[in-house]
């Protein structure tokens, strides 16, 4: 007995479809309606081998959209009839608008081939269309064929009933992904709609996207099936419409299409070649420059210095006004509290550690305004695209570098984001890659050093270290490739190409600040803990030995000095003075030295200093460094306790480095280890997390033993180099 297919065959208008339907049927056909409408119903009739197919020609329409009767009428008939599977006819000769209704049918999660017709038309015009990388990237079939020369109608028939075979064997539709924010309000849908229990015709994703589309249709059939529920899901959708009319100042479904013709222009990038365009658009032509192989990587590179050194450079100012306010701070408390344990612990611990990080919270916004920037201008899908060809020598593709860019932000959400990648493997790759990408919370390191040793290159020096940042990602991702991954294939992946946009200040704005809150929080969480547990480390034990009696010798200076002034003029005076003051306080900061380094936190210290000298890192940055574990910025907090100088301002703790005994070699040796070595603790959980609790104790060890390694390269080569 011979098997009942039923194919269904989808396309726009003057695509050539009524031509393969005729082509596929010959005279076994009628024309009807369809039922309770009034669109004309062909249907046709074909025996092919064992099978016995019905062949439907769908009403011809530009997309799914319920906007039309045939729109209507062509999905619900996928949907609800479910033919075997959906014969998406295409206009080869105009790829770019046929995918529009090609990409909505893909989201239904049926069965689909693509039939590329009128391939010689495209081949008179000089379009040229890689069908094997097509399909590759769409996970499906795809046919050439010549309609109305009834050229490759077998091969479509039979690639067909191949594909409904597979699907049989348990096959599944790869879904079209879009950019972050468009995923997040769709998940939450999805996710809505399963905890509601109710059970709608087509798949959860497609109705999820239906219902955040304002889709009147679903959301009538939704509120049939269960009118509670209903409620539920609609305030759901409601609030991620709402989010992303906030942020864009438009429509879903409009921001909605800009991503599917996004996901459409990087399909045409990377599948058509010789395309005669009879329209270039201004998106195209600033393509050909930022884009272009030769000069798409140094314009790219040039955006990423400018942003570095406009964050360094912009960021001066009003880090200088915060500075100024933490230290008046400092000194009016110095004047108000009585002496105490707990003044201490206030001045020297809370505000010299909370305040040496502060400070640079505008380098931070600026930062994350340039990121929101690229993002919003539609720039970072093509930083992406670009690195695409650099990223395969690491056995991934340009979307795995969606996640380690937004990895200079912070590596927490751009662990999260590689959930968009499809193979576990490049998911585990890009992971272990993302922590190089050095995140802002290392900006506070990175100035404090560069600010101290290399002043006007202070900016140059700090783009260097993020573009080492991803030097050594994409080569250590290739060694990991090699080593842990051997033999994998690589995963076929769209590169999203949205529209260029001119972003919208309140945007910029949102996105600035709903990352900056981030920082702030870590004021009040982690680095005010941090700050009194290092506060405490250093100031206990209180009993110290030292090497000599401080006092003794202060009040032995005090006494020389004021024999001195008794006999002198008023201008001597001021110079003996002047000259007391500074000889005190270098007393103090070497009894303060001293002090610290009979402290708990000292011991630890000097515990570290074996596995640190040899990359120039002396006690107390190695103490700073193993309390970055916790975060990142608490290695500049660490530094102002360490030092004692958090309530004197940045000039006092630049100072006190170059007095340490710290070199400009040792500063930059720091900053590479800070770049490179194990990531935060959150980071590390969130590996955990995302992967297994084995990955992140190996990106632990291996982080920690690649910044080693690094900064004894770049230490000792500065030796060799006469560097100081």
């Amino acid at each position: 007995m011979n098997k009942n297919i039923t194919l269904a065959l989808a396309g726009n208008p003057n695509c050539g479809k009524t031509t393969i339907f005729n082509n596929l049927t010959g005279a076994h056909q009628k024309v009807g309606n369809w039922p309770g409408v009034t669109v004309e119903k062909k249907e046709g009739k074909l025996k092919y081998n064992d099978y016995d197919l019905t062949i439907v020609d769908l009403p011809g329409t530009y997309s799914l959209t319920p906007f039309s009767i045939e729109e209507i009428t062509a999905r619900d008939f996928v949907i609800n009839e479910r033919p075997d599977i959906v014969i998406n006819i295409i206009d080869a000769s105009n790829l770019e608008r046929s995918l529009f209704l090609a990409i909505q049918i893909l989201e239904l999660g049926r069965p689909v081939i693509f039939v590329l017709n009128m391939a010689d038309v495209a081949e008179a015009k000089g379009v040229q269309i890689n069908e094997k990388k097509l399909s590759q990237l769409l996970g499906l079939p795809v046919v050439f064929t010549i309609g109305n020369k009834n050229k490759g109608t077998d091969l479509l028939v039979e690639t067909a009933i191949n594909e409904i075979n597979r699907f049989e064997k348990g096959k599944e539709s790869r879904p079209i992904k879009y950019s972050q924010k468009i995923e997040t309000c769709i998940s939450k849908v999805e996710t809505a709609l399963i905890e509601s229990g109710v059970n709608m015709e087509g798949s959860c994703r497609w109705n999820a996207v239906k219902i955040l589309e304002d889709d009147k249709v679903v959301k009538a059939k939704l509120r049939k099936i269960s009118d509670a529920s209903a409620g539920i899901i609609f305030q759901a959708a409601l609030e991620c419409r709402k989010k992303i009319q906030d942020l864009f100042d438009d429509d879903f479904e409009m921001v909605l299409t800009d991503d599917r013709y996004g996901v459409i222009a990087g399909i045409v990038k990377e599948t058509v070649t010789n395309l005669a365009r009879k329209r270039i658009d201004m998106s195209r032509n600033i393509d050909l420059v930022l884009t272009d192989r030769l000069f798409g990587i140094p314009v790219f590179i040039f955006f990423i210095w400018a942003m570095f050194q406009l964050t360094f450079s912009l960021g001066a100012y009003p880090m200088g006004w915060i500075e100024n306010a933490v230290s008046l701070l400092a000194v009016n408390l110095e004047k108000i509290l009585p002496p105490s344990l707990l003044k201490d612990l206030l001045i020297n611990g809370v505000i010299a550690g909370i305040g040496s990080v502060i400070i640079f919270l505008p380098n931070i916004l600026i930062l994350f305004f340039c990121i929101a920037l690229f993002e919003d201008t539609g720039y970072m899908a093509r930083a992406a695209f670009l690195m695409d060809r650099v990223m395969h020598t690491a056995g991934l593709h340009g979307k795995s570098f969606i996640p380690m860019l937004m990895g200079f932000g912070c590596n927490v959400p751009a662990i999260m984001a590689t959930r968009t990648l499809e193979s576990r493997k490049d998911r585990i790759l890009t992971i272990l890659m993302t922590p190089f990408m050095s995140c802002s919370a290392r900006l506070p390191v990175y100035i404090a050093l560069a600010g101290s040793f290399f002043a006007d290159k202070a900016g140059t020096v700090i783009f260097s270290l993020y573009f080492m940042g991803i030097i050594i990602a994409i080569l250590s991702g290739r060694f990991l490739r090699r080593v842990l991954f051997k033999g994998e294939e690589e995963a076929p992946f769209i590169m999203e190409l949205p529209p260029y946009r001119i972003p919208m200040f309140k945007s910029l704005m949102i996105h600035m600040w709903d990352r900056g809150k981030m920082f702030l929080k870590k004021m009040g969480g982690v680095i005010l803990v941090g700050s009194i547990i290092i506060w405490g480390l250093s100031n206990f034990p209180r009993q110290i030995s030292y090497s000599e009696d401080y006092q003794k010798k202060i009040d032995s200076v005090k006494y020389e000095y004021a024999q001195k002034t008794a006999s002198a003029s008023n201008q001597e005076i001021k110079a003996l003075n002047l000259q007391l003051a500074l000889i005190l306080t270098e007393i103090n900061n070497k009894q303060e030295q001293e002090r610290i380094a009979g402290s708990y936190i000292g011991r630890m210290g000097k515990a570290l200093e074996p596995f640190f000298l040899p990359i120039g890192i002396g006690w107390q940055p190695s103490v700073a460094l193993v309390s970055g574990f916790v975060a990142k910025e608490v290695v500049v907090s660490t530094m102002g306790v360490l030092y004692g100088v958090g309530n004197e301002g940045g000039e006092a703790l630049e100072k006190a480095l170059k007095k340490s005994g710290m070199t400009s070699l040792s500063a930059l040796s720091i900053m590479v280890f800070v770049l490179l070595y194990v990531p935060c603790f959150a980071t590390v959980m969130t590996i955990y997390r995302e992967v297994s609790a084995g990955w992140a104790a190996f990106n632990l060890i291996y982080t920690t033993m690649v910044a080693w390694g690094m900064s004894f390269l770049v230490y000792r080569t500065g030796i060799l180099l006469g560097a100081n």
